[in-house]
């Protein structure tokens, strides 16, 4: 840490998604620190906490931790550290966890969580051990409870099996936007192109959350140019059964664009799944339902 690092309102977590019910607690912590003149703080790791405690385990990321740097600062949040998850550190009992890192780290003036919360050796930690350690060492501790609606908690693990169902609405009611995946475009079969339907095919980030095979509207923007514009785009998924395809994709056709995308950083944020993957008897029929999609994409999206 910083030499001049003061006091700070922390708020702890994987975060992944940014979801409603993170910024609500994000939106807590930061108000409690702006009250007391303190920068507002949020932990999270890397690699996620499962993948540590049962390897293989990972699951489907939601947002890249450049993503979540970028949501959390929009949010408030003036600094977000990432804490390495090892198994050193899956061993730190509570009361260790809190002295060590939260107390003569991070100088902690109130730690925000959910009420659900837990931490230290075998998540023996809970929000009142975190209370009765703030006790001791002279911090406050907020337990919030979680946000939901339609008698559905928002969570990570809520918002991964809508996006594994192809179900975009659900996922952007939770997170408060579309699901976004990003990735790097590279060389494809080259087929849409001959087809008269270019697409640019994205190599998502190892682990990230990508929906259920079909067709999607969604809107495509290149994340390293100057300034980033966003565009129409009917996003195909799955593995061109037409052709007998046996590699998923991620391929965005681009409306009313032309232009050379190999090697660029993209986002792809996907509103609305148009239809299921399916195999044509003819490419003529794949070219007419490609034409529908990409006519049906535009008027969601208009």
């Amino acid at each position: 840490m910083p030499a001049e690092w003061g006091r700070c309102v922390l708020t702890i977590g994987v975060f992944d998604g940014v979801h409603r019910g993170h910024a609500q607690l994000i939106s807590r912590a930061v108000k409690s620190a702006a009250a007391r003149g303190v920068p507002a703080v949020l932990m999270t790791f890397d690699p996620h906490p499962l993948e540590v405690v049962r390897p293989g385990s990972h699951p489907a990321q939601l947002t890249t931790l450049d993503r979540r740097a970028e949501l959390v600062a929009e949010l408030g949040i003036d600094v977000m550290v990432v804490m390495p998850f090892t198994q050193e550190f899956m061993k730190l009992t509570p009361e260790r966890y809190v002295q060590e890192l939260l107390v003569d780290k991070l100088q902690v003036a109130e730690v925000v969580v959910g009420d659900n919360f837990t931490f230290g050796k075998q998540a023996a930690g809970t929000v009142d051990t975190m209370r009765e350690l703030g006790g001791r060492y002279g911090f406050d501790t907020d337990g919030v409870q979680l946000l939901g609606e339609h008698a559905v908690t928002f969570s990570s693990t809520y918002i991964r099996s809508c996006v594994v169902a192809g179900d975009m609405a659900a996922a952007a009611e939770a997170l408060g936007r579309p699901h976004r995946v990003e990735g790097i475009v590279v060389r494809g079969d080259g087929r849409g192109k001959g087809l008269g339907f270019p697409t640019a095919n994205v190599a998502p980030h190892l682990h990230a959350a990508v929906p259920a095979d079909g067709v999607y509207a969604g809107w495509f923007t290149v994340l390293d140019s100057g300034d980033p514009v966003r565009r129409m785009a009917a996003v195909s998924v799955g593995t061109n059964p037409t052709f007998d395809g046996r590699n998923r994709t991620v391929e965005p056709h681009v409306l009313d664009f032309d232009g050379d995308l190999y090697g660029k950083r993209v986002a792809v944020d996907f509103v609305e799944q148009l239809r299921g993957m399916r195999k044509f008897d003819s490419i003529d029929e794949l070219v007419e339902a490609m034409g529908r999609d990409v006519k049906q994409a535009r008027e969601i999206l208009a």
